[in-house]
C-alpha cells in the first residue's frame, strides 16, 4: 500500500521551470525558442514586442517536467517590463550571436541585469546562436568558452537555422535545474528523518550551504 501511495504522490508531481531567454536585439533568441519548441524557423522574423512564452514538455530522468520559456525585446525601450519577466525564474539562456561582437560585449550587462532581477542562484548558459555564419564570425569559440567559465556559466553554440545544438541548450539547463531540485527534494527527506532525534536532543536544525541550489556552470558542455 505504501509502493502505491509513493508512486501516487511521484505521478502527482508536475514541474514547471520558468526560463528566460536573454540579449541583444535581434541575436535569435525568438528562433531559438521556434525551433525548440515547434521545430520552426523564421527567415525573416521581426524584433519581439514585450514579452512571449512558450510552454514545452520535457521528459527528463522519466519524470514529465514543463519548461515555461519566456522570450523579450531586447530593445532598451522595453526595458519597463525587466522585474516581470525576471520574477521567478529558475533557468536563463544568455544569447549572442557570433557574427556580431557588440553582442557578445553586452553580455556582461545582460548578465548583471539578470542577477538584479532574479535570484543568484538562477542556472545560467552562455550560448553564442548563428554558427551557420562561421564566415561572418567575429567571437571566436574560445572566447565564449572563457567568458562562460570566468562567470560559472554553461556554454554551448548554436544555429537555429540548421537545428544545431538547439535542443541540447534548453536541455542543458532544464536538466541541471531538475537534479539541484533533486538534491534538495532528498536533502529535505534526510532532514525529516533526523528532525525527531534531533528536537529530542534539543540540536538546531541547519542547512548547510550544500543545500542551496549551486551554480554548477564552471564545466564547459559544448
Amino acid at each position: 500500500m505504501a509502493m502505491t501511495n509513493l508512486n501516487e504522490e511521484e505521478k502527482a508531481e508536475d514541474y514547471l521551470f520558468k526560463i528566460v531567454l536573454v540579449g541583444d536585439s535581434a541575436v535569435g533568441k525568438s528562433n531559438l525558442l521556434a525551433r525548440f519548441a515547434r521545430d520552426e524557423f523564421y527567415p525573416n522574423s521581426k524584433s519581439t514586442i514585450g514579452v512571449e512564452f512558450q510552454t514545452q514538455k520535457m521528459n527528463i530522468n522519466g519524470k514529465e517536467v514543463k519548461a515555461q520559456i519566456w522570450d523579450t525585446a531586447g530593445q532598451e525601450r522595453f526595458r519597463a517590463v525587466t522585474s516581470a519577466y525576471y520574477r521567478g525564474a529558475v533557468g536563463a539562456l544568455l544569447v549572442y550571436d557570433i557574427s556580431r561582437r557588440q553582442t557578445f560585449d553586452s553580455i556582461g550587462r545582460w548578465l548583471n541585469e539578470l542577477h538584479t532581477h532574479s535570484d543568484m542562484n538562477v542556472v545560467t548558459i552562455l550560448v553564442g546562436n548563428k554558427t551557420d555564419l562561421k564566415d561572418s564570425r567575429e567571437v571566436s569559440t574560445a572566447e565564449g568558452k572563457a567568458l562562460a567559465e570566468a562567470q560559472c556559466l554553461f556554454f554551448m553554440e548554436t544555429s537555429a537555422l540548421d537545428s544545431s545544438n538547439v535542443v541540447a541548450a534548453f536541455e542543458t539547463v532544464v536538466k541541471e535545474i531538475y537534479n539541484i531540485l533533486s538534491r534538495k527534494v532528498m536533502m529535505s527527506h534526510e532532514l525529516k528523518k533526523q528532525e525527531p532525534a534531533s528536537l529530542e536532543n534539543g540540536k538546531t536544525i541547519v542547512l548547510t550551504e550544500a543545500a542551496a541550489p549551486a551554480k554548477k556552470g564552471c564545466c564547459s558542455t559544448g
